[in-house]
């Protein structure tokens, strides 16, 4: 797709993955809504990469319909929806309760689930639209401490999937990118960025990926990439 004048939206876009994503896409001249939960944050990254900001907790279901009509109305449209917004728990076997698996869950697949669905209404319209999912090497592996995290991943990149298999006869094209590990605020209680590491991906890397992933000409889609560092010590 030709990214000038796209109408984007990206879900935790204030930090991380979600901020250098759209940074790098209204560099590209795409008109760029994000998403979070800190409102004072928000508006300061929003303000710095160019973007519009719109508060957004995603696992709030009863807001989302409202939440994706006022992103449709200050985009004047939707083009691609990039779902990035997710957080983790890592509770050992043995002392995982159902509220971790409710708290995590509530943002990795359902709501994203319930705000992907209200999105995929103007995309039918249309005919055409672009869903790049964020999932994990977690989606493809499990690990220690990881069964929620994992759980939520494995199960984002199974709707992937189905939603693929559902949604290419409307030119819906639906993509997952798997980053491994990435030095963000992710699973940070203070939200506050990780220092780079020269043997840990940053969140430009995966940002790249996915502006390449969209500009393949629209006769054609990457289902999924998974980005590794290359050297991880």
């Amino acid at each position: 797709m030709n990214l000038k004048n796209a109408k984007i939206l990206v879900t935790g876009g204030s930090a991380g993955i979600g901020k250098a994503t759209a940074k790098l896409l209204v560099e590209a001249g795409a008109k760029v809504v994000i998403t979070g939960r800190n409102i004072d944050k928000l508006n300061r990254v929003a303000e710095e990469i160019g973007a519009t900001p719109l508060a957004f907790d995603v696992s709030d279901y009863a807001h989302i319909p409202a939440k994706a009509a006022a992103v449709v109305e200050a985009l004047g449209g939707i083009d691609v929806l990039v779902n990035n917004a997710g957080i983790g728990d890592f509770p050992a076997m043995g002392d995982i309760t159902i509220e971790h698996f409710e708290k995590v869950f509530s943002t990795n697949v359902f709501g994203l689930t319930l705000l992907t669905q209200e999105l995929v209404n103007h995309f039918k319209t249309q005919d055409k639209g672009h869903i790049i999912n964020i999932a994990s090497t977690a989606a493809v592996r499990g690990f220690a401490r990881g069964t929620v995290y994992a759980a939520s991943k494995f199960a984002l990149r199974g709707m992937t999937e189905c939603w693929r298999a559902e949604l290419r006869k409307h030119n819906i094209r639906v993509m997952l990118v798997n980053p491994s590990e990435v030095t963000t605020a992710f699973n940070s209680a203070d939200r506050t960025e990780r220092p780079e590491e020269a043997s840990k991906l940053r969140s430009a890397e995966i940002a790249h990926t996915i502006k390449a992933v969209l500009e393949m000409d629209d006769r054609g889609f990457i289902p999924e990439v998974t980005v590794w560092a290359t050297n991880p010590v």
